[in-house]
């Protein structure tokens, strides 16, 4: 007896979603998205002002991305995500579609339709993926999961209280209730 096969999908499925319907695309699945609350957009913006902030005073070069912004993990048809906020370092991994290849930097806020999607699978693809760095702000907990991929690999799970550092960047450092006043 012959097994199902279940389907494979490509990039060319995502851009093929009816008009404003987002989704990601990890391994050939689907992943469909819901539109974010305004408790979500407003830890993004804050949060991506903040990096703005740092990598301007230091004179970077890293850019930032807010999602909906196209990443393109690896060099396939097959996955396609659009981070919260994503900081690329190597400006060639960009042009006009989005970022071909990892961002160094990834942000994540969870939402309950999201959750197990970013602490799991989202996880793994990122790291195998060579992001540095990848943060995953739970505002329901008020915590933030750190996860460093450079170098000697470190996970810490902080609340918006605590400092928490910036591995790719240093001195960088951001409380997310000074953030969210």
């Amino acid at each position: 007896m012959a097994l199902l096969q279940e389907k494979i999908y490509t990039i060319e499925d995502i851009y093929s979603l009816p008009e404003g319907q987002r989704a990601e695309l990890i391994d050939g699945q689907i992943y469909m998205m819901a539109p974010p609350n305004a408790r979500h957009q407003d830890i993004i913006f804050s949060l991506s002002r903040k990096i703005a902030d740092y990598i301007d005073e230091n004179k970077g070069t890293c850019k930032i991305y807010l999602a909906p912004y196209a990443v393109f993990l690896n060099a396939d048809d097959k996955n396609y995500v659009e981070p919260d906020i994503s900081v690329i370092c190597d400006k060639s991994k960009l042009d006009d579609k989005g970022c071909h290849g990892s961002p160094d930097w990834i942000v994540e806020v969870v939402s309950p339709s999201t959750q197990r999607m970013d602490y799991s699978v989202k996880l793994f693809k990122y790291r195998t993926a060579g992001v540095r760095e990848y943060w995953i702000v739970n505002p329901v907990t008020k915590t933030v999961q750190t996860y460093s991929f450079d170098g000697e690999e470190d996970s810490s799970q902080l609340s918006f209280i605590d400092e928490i550092p910036v591995h790719i960047f240093n001195g960088l450092t951001i409380r997310i209730c000074d953030l969210l006043q």
